[in-house]
C-alpha cells in the first residue's frame, strides 16, 4: 500500500508540473503529460525511492510556489548577468570551480538544488559528493567556500530545506 501512495503521489506531482508547464492547455497535451506521467510513475525505476521524499502538506507546496517564483527571478538576473558581459569588448569573466556545501539531508532536495545551479546563467554543476557540491562560475567572486555558497546556494537553499525537510 506504501508503494501505491508513493507513486500517486509522485503522479500528482509531476502531473501537476506538467500542466503548469503547458499552458494553454488542449486535450492533447493534457493526454501526452498524463500518458507520459503514468509511463515514468509506473516504471519499476531503481530511484524511485527518491519520490517517498516528495510531500503534498500545505506548507510545503506553498514553499515550492516560492520557490519557483525565486528561481525565475534568479534566472532573469543571471540572464541579464551573461548578456551585459558577452557585449562589452573585453569579456570580463573569471571562470573557475568552486565548492559550495548545503544542509540539504535530502538527495532530492540535493538534485533540486543542483538542477536549480544549473539552470541558472553562468553557473554550471559539475559533481556532487554527499553536502558538497562543485560549480563552474562563469566569473568567481569568492575566495573561500562560506562566501561562494553564501552567493550561489543560499537564496535556494532556505526554500528547499522546508519543501524537502
Amino acid at each position: 500500500m506504501k508503494g501505491f501512495l508513493v507513486r500517486l503521489k509522485a503522479l500528482l506531482v509531476l502531473y501537476a508540473v506538467w500542466l503548469a508547464l503547458m499552458a494553454p492547455l488542449s486535450t492533447q497535451d493534457l493526454a501526452a503529460g498524463l500518458g507520459i506521467v503514468l509511463v515514468l510513475v509506473l516504471l519499476p525505476l531503481p530511484g524511485l525511492s527518491i519520490y517517498r521524499e516528495i510531500s503534498l502538506a500545505p506548507k510545503r507546496i506553498l514553499f515550492f510556489i516560492l520557490y519557483i517564483g525565486v528561481l525565475l527571478i534568479e534566472i532573469c538576473k543571471s540572464n541579464i548577468d551573461v548578456a551585459l558581459r558577452v557585449v562589452q569588448p573585453v569579456i570580463p569573466i573569471q571562470p573557475g570551480i568552486v565548492k559550495v556545501s548545503t544542509r540539504l539531508t535530502s538527495r532530492l532536495g540535493r538534485w533540486v538544488l543542483a538542477n536549480s545551479i544549473t539552470l541558472t546563467p553562468g553557473t554550471i554543476t559539475v559533481e556532487t559528493k554527499g553536502g558538497d557540491l562543485y560549480i563552474h562560475w562563469i566569473s568567481v567572486t569568492a575566495d573561500d567556500v562560506d562566501s561562494a555558497t553564501k552567493k550561489i546556494v543560499n537564496q535556494f537553499e532556505k526554500y528547499l530545506e522546508v519543501i524537502f525537510g
